[in-house]
């Protein structure tokens, strides 16, 4: 903070006065409440052993009421922020979380990744998978149709869901308890998304499982991470946007007492909606079938536009955007930057670009992650 120096006595008394307005009253004029803890910038409890809670006063919500964050997804994750910076510049707003995936076959606990995310102002959200993801690029490689792959990629019997109930691989999520637990800031878990569909190992429609069992294998990591002391941690429950086919949500849900935030994946160009489908007929449907099983908070924790879908793809933004506060329990959206199967970047066309960096430049969306601040988990 800068301090007025006052080198003149005859002008002594003057300093006084204005350093008591700056300190007594200044402090709560024209501040938005999410700015509070978020002015000390990304560094404040960046350092190892530094704590995550404010020396003084309560901590700030993020996001505050109100208000929603931006998040985002790329192919690079926290080893490339190039795509991020891209966004950046598109946007015209920086995103305030990033989610990336790891899976359990070949990702240790790595403390810089998550570092380098909440040192550029994000809060890291971990996409946690109970699989091989090398059998799922080696199936895409292979030229076999979608579903195909989808056949392949959820038959890996070493993850089934009754292994993890069963505690096989409770080494492994201790390790990563203890690595949560040592950072110094929330972590989000979006561990095991999309169960409601067959696409994955841990769906109870793949993989020779049995109906009951995801709800107990979510329990159980949870209580492996609870027994280690983790107080960091945001449990997101993550279905897919229902359609038909898909497992009834009511099964799949651990509870409130197991669950900090409910995300949902939806996609407008792909699967059951390529035609043109609204945000609302995407996720509407969704949230009405969750609402009936939870009132947490709401994120969209994946979604995009396919950019072949022309004119229609700025359009979708704006009206998605446009509905948004529709759904006061929604605190946030993150966006993919993956140029996957299809290209559902907002940087593939000066358009998509426009149409995003309009709509994100509402104050909605004015929100400023800091390591600090508390993840709002009630509404």
């Amino acid at each position: 903070m800068l301090r007025p120096t006052v080198p003149r006595v005859g002008l002594a008394l003057a300093g006084v006065l204005l350093l008591g307005y700056a300190f007594v009253v200044a402090p709560g004029v024209g501040r938005d409440p999410g700015t509070e803890v978020a002015a000390r910038g990304p560094q404040a409890s960046a350092t190892p052993g530094a704590s995550a809670t404010p020396t003084t006063g309560p901590a700030v919500p993020f996001p505050p009421a109100g208000r929603a964050f931006v998040g985002l997804m790329t192919d690079a994750g926290p080893y490339d922020f190039a795509p991020v910076d891209r966004f950046t510049a598109a946007a015209g707003r920086a995103p305030q979380v990033m989610l990336f995936g790891a899976d359990w076959a070949s990702a240790a606990f790595d403390r810089s990744l998550f570092d380098r995310i909440a040192d550029r102002g994000m809060m890291p959200m971990l996409g946690w998978e109970p699989w091989d993801h090398a059998v799922d690029r080696a199936a895409r490689r292979s030229g076999l149709t979608p579903r195909q792959i989808d056949k392949v990629r959820s038959g890996q019997p070493q993850y089934r869901l009754a292994r993890i109930i069963a505690g096989d691989f409770d080494g492994y999520l201790r390790s990563w308890a203890e690595g949560v637990k040592s950072l110094d800031y929330p972590v989000a878990i979006r561990f095991a998304h999309e169960m409601n569909g067959g696409w994955y190992p841990w769906g109870e429609k793949a993989n020779g499982n049995r109906p009951g069992e995801y709800v107990r294998a979510w329990r159980h990591v949870h209580d492996v991470f609870s027994a280690a002391g983790v107080t960091n941690a945001v449990w997101v429950w993550s279905p897919n946007a229902r359609w038909n086919k898909s497992t009834g949500l009511a099964t799949l849900y651990p509870g409130d007492d197991y669950v900090d935030w409910v995300g949902i994946t939806g996609y407008f160009g792909h699967g059951a909606w390529t035609r043109y489908t609204s945000f609302d007929q995407i996720f509407g449907p969704t949230i009405a079938e969750i609402r009936a099983v939870s009132r947490k908070p709401l994120v969209v924790t994946e979604t995009g536009v396919a950019g072949d879908t022309g004119a229609d793809k700025p359009n979708w933004i704006r009206q998605a955007f446009r509905s948004l506060p529709r759904y006061p329990d929604l605190i946030g959206l993150i966006w993919f930057e993956v140029d996957k199967e299809k290209d559902w970047r907002i940087t593939d066309t000066p358009a998509a670009a426009a149409a995003f960096a309009e709509s994100v430049a509402d104050e909605r969306y004015e929100v400023t992650w800091s390591p600090s601040m508390r993840p709002r988990t009630g509404v």
